[in-house]
């Protein structure tokens, strides 16, 4: 999924990417006695620089008034530029070792210091490092500003062009996700749990599994819709589960996930939705950016392919053959991933609030956005405001690392009130999960599960051995061993919710629980399984949900703040 990003673009978010990253990367500087600080800021842009003196930053911050030499910067010192000089990193001291530890060990944090160290010319990896730890346990928080302050020498250089590509690599939702996983790590865990299992679910059942592909004509839609379909003998009226793959997938994303629940005797159909999969995609030449990937219609003609696909299976029932009967389509778990997170949850009554998505793509979508972000946007051309795709045979969902942000609004998925599992992965670059899964898990009203993969990426829940020549990312993946746990916890949670709607429902309950996901937990993938979210994440919500606290958004480190200091920054922000 690689865009380009068009010139106009880039010349628009300028500005903002520069101070978000000097933001960053700035306000993590180590703090010095007050002889050695910094009087003057020296930005590069290539051949041309620019000497501004910090106390006339200090002043525009504090006052929001311009001094004589700033004013022919006016057009450019915002409010929102002022916010940005002012935000402040206050770190809980019961986690900031956790977070430093994380950081810097990951190769995201080592790329960022990397990348800190040349944009700062004569800073040394040591001593990043040593300033980002000490930093984060500055009594009053550490702002741009402050930084500025504090840094040794009369004249603090930034090459702007190196923190521009910082901001470009290291956008808020990725810093954001690294400061989530501290958080989620400690406070999903439940204390005192015990897990004796008289069975693993996710053990390969003892039915023969048998295997069919079908191909199915929609003349009136002209769409062409492969099916794989995974069955065992015996069970006449199993549960029926439609797998919905993502964008620039196929059917066989889930194959080990398929022939698992088939083993156990779930009869299974695997659809590959014709306009969204892996080699109608690489047919398109490269566009300006991903929301060109997509047609609209396909945020409608996805949830209709699955609807067409249970016209057709009931069909199937009085037909003669191997499959006659076998299939329940009126009690259907539709499980999809990414793009199909967001197909089940439409068939399962979310409303798709278009307005929502156009307001988002025209005034708030910038460079630095995810890629989820941006694909959401190839619906704004729609010309409806809401969409209802509802199909009442679809009686329950689960949604992995599902593509969300705002196709469904504040309320689409309040009107959700049957059974929903949601994965999410706290370094999944492609839909973040604060964004994409975590605030819309919220929006539930329903017998809702929250799976969370710490550490874990968009794509480390995918068959092993699915080629990923199959699927162009833009980020580094987690698939190999380290993830076997992870997809262990998926086979065992995706059986026992689909066993909820039969009368072996009791005998899987005990695989709906944080115990189990705490028994399968890895140093390298912490695994939580949650059926609410905890308060300090409904608190940053609550923040992300007023509209006149909306700069929240991207300060993540709003996630990990003391309760002294968030009582603070809500009256700041108030003001």
């Amino acid at each position: 999924m690689l865009f380009q990003m068009g010139r106009q673009q880039r010349k628009i978010s300028w500005l903002q990417g520069l101070l978000c990253s000097m933001t960053i990367a700035l306000s993590w500087g180590m703090a010095v006695p007050a002889t050695l600080a910094a009087q003057k800021v020296n930005i590069k842009l290539g051949p041309f620089q620019q000497s501004i003196a910090i106390a006339d930053l200090e002043t525009f911050a504090k006052t929001g008034k311009l001094p004589e030499n700033l004013k022919i910067y006016g057009a450019l010192l915002t409010p929102q530029v002022r916010e940005l000089l002012n935000r402040r990193l206050e770190v809980d001291p019961e986690v900031a070792d956790k977070f430093f530890d994380d950081l810097v060990r990951s190769p995201q944090g080592q790329k960022l210091i990397a990348s800190l160290g040349v944009a700062i010319p004569g800073s040394t990896v040591e001593g990043l490092q040593a300033a980002l730890n000490l930093s984060l346990r500055q009594v009053n928080g550490l702002s741009f500003v402050g930084f500025l302050r504090a840094y040794p020498g009369e004249t603090v250089t930034v090459d702007a062009t190196k923190a521009v590509e910082i901001a470009i690599a290291f956008n808020a939702n990725s810093l954001q996700n690294q400061a989530l996983s501290t958080l989620l790590e400690r406070d999903l865990f439940v204390k005192n749990t015990t897990f004796k299992p008289e069975f693993d679910p996710a053990v390969i059942g003892k039915q023969v599994i048998q295997q069919q592909t079908v191909t199915l004509q929609d003349q009136q839609r002209q769409r062409t819709i492969p099916v794989d379909i995974y069955w065992s003998q015996g069970n006449a009226r199993s549960p029926l589960v439609v797998l919905s793959h993502g964008f620039g997938a196929n059917r066989r994303f889930f194959g080990y996930l398929a022939r698992h629940l088939a083993s156990h005797g779930v009869t299974v159909a695997a659809i590959e939705h014709p306009d969204s999969q892996v080699t109608s995609i690489n047919r398109n030449s490269p566009p300006e950016n991903l929301a060109q990937l997509l047609a609209p219609r396909e945020f409608i003609e996805r949830p209709k392919d699955i609807s067409f696909l249970l016209n057709e299976l009931a069909k199937r029932n009085y037909q003669s053959g191997e499959l006659q009967g076998k299939f329940l389509t009126d009690n259907v778990t539709v499980i999809g991933h990414s793009l199909g997170g967001y197909t089940a949850l439409a068939l399962l009554g979310g409303e798709v609030n278009l307005d929502a998505v156009r307001e988002f793509c025209q005034n708030s979508l910038s460079f630095n956005e995810a890629p989820g972000d941006w694909l959401q946007c190839a619906a704004a051309p729609l010309t409806e405001k809401k969409l209802q795709l509802k199909d009442a045979r679809v009686k329950s969902a689960i949604a992995f690392n599902p593509l969300i942000g705002n196709l469904f609004g504040d309320k689409g998925l309040n009107q959700v009130t049957n059974p929903v599992l949601f994965l999410t992965s706290t370094e999944d670059s492609l839909t973040p999960a604060l964004k994409h899964q975590i605030q819309p898990f919220s929006q539930l009203r329903g017998n809702k599960y929250l799976v969370t993969a710490i550490g874990g990426t968009h794509l480390s829940i995918s068959d092993p051995t699915y080629s990923m020549n199959q699927v162009t990312t833009i980020v580094k993946e987690k698939r190999g061993a380290e993830t076997n746990s992870l997809r262990q916890l998926t086979r065992g949670v995706t059986l026992a919710f689909v066993k909820q709607s039969t009368p072996e429902a009791n005998i899987y309950q005990s695989f709906l629980t944080p115990a189990y996901a705490q028994s399968l937990s890895t140093p390298e993938i912490p695994l939580r399984l949650n059926s609410d979210l905890p308060g300090s994440i409904k608190t940053w919500l609550s923040l992300t949900a007023n509209p006149n606290l909306g700069h929240f958004h991207s300060a993540f480190a709003e996630l990990i703040l003391k309760p002294t200091s968030l009582a603070e920054a809500i009256a700041r922000a108030a003001t």
